[in-house]
Parts: structure tokens; sequence; C-alpha cells
């Protein structure tokens, strides 16, 4: 039974958070509900976030929020998000992202909402692809 157990969970997809660095760094994560995707472009620069809804587009909202629990708890939101990939992508652009990635790092989960709509996002092993991520950004600026 163990080796079944092993094998399948050895075989299953990963659904890790990674940070890629690069011209542009990059930040993902994929879950069952959505994909998240962070990039920084030194050459802006600027900080994007894009969540990627699997079963059902975004509905349009007047504004986006993020909560983010079990740590460091803040909630953080903004109406200048846009929708794209025919509302199924929310958008948010920034100069600045330290609240969202010292959510990320130091919380158990995300709720990224709107009025109407949530995505739950679990933050384990998030920690060190952020940390990543930032020596990426700090780097470039440097």
């Amino acid at each position: 039974m163990r080796s079944l157990i092993l094998a399948l969970t050895l075989s299953s997809p990963a659904l890790a958070w990674e940070a890629t660095v690069g011209e542009v760094c990059t930040l993902s994560h994929d879950t069952d509900a959505a994909h998240v995707f962070l990039t920084y472009d030194p050459a802006q620069p600027l900080y994007t976030l894009a969540i990627t809804r699997k079963d059902a587009p975004w509905q349009p909202s007047v504004w986006f929020a993020m909560r983010f629990v079990g740590g460091q708890e803040i909630t953080i939101s903004t109406q200048g998000h846009a929708l794209s990939d025919q509302g199924r992508t929310l958008n948010v652009a920034d100069s600045g992202f330290g609240n969202v990635l010292d959510g990320l790092a130091l919380n158990r989960a995300a709720r990224a909402f709107t009025e109407a709509q949530d995505v739950v996002l679990p933050l384990a092993g998030a920690a060190p692809e952020v940390q990543k991520f930032r020596t990426c950004a700090a780097a470039a600026l440097s």
C-alpha cells in the first residue's frame, strides 16, 4: 500500500511555487482553482500580478482585494485592475509590490476576491521562492 501511495505521489503534477530569474523575474503557482503569475520588469520598472481562474471567468468588478491569513495578516485592495483573456485573468500592475510579496511569504493562505468571487491560494512553499523573486528584482535594480 505504501508503494502505491508513493507512486501516486511521485507521478502527480507538482503544484509548487516557482521563481525564475531572467531579464524579467517571474513567480508562479498553479492550483486546481487558479494560476497565479507575477512578474518584475526592471526596464519599466513594473510589477504585475495575473490570477487566471480555471472554473469561470472573473465577473467585472469595481475593486479587487487580497487577504493574507495565517501569520502576518493583511488585506490590500485596488480599483486599478483589468480583466483579459475573455475575463478569465485578472491583472494588476504597480511600481511596488512589497505588501503582496510580504503577504505571500509570511502567511499560510491568500484569498483573492471581488464583490462576487474569490479564489483561495495556499502559500505552502511560497516563502523561499518569493525570496528568490525579491533577490532577482533587487539585483535588477543595482
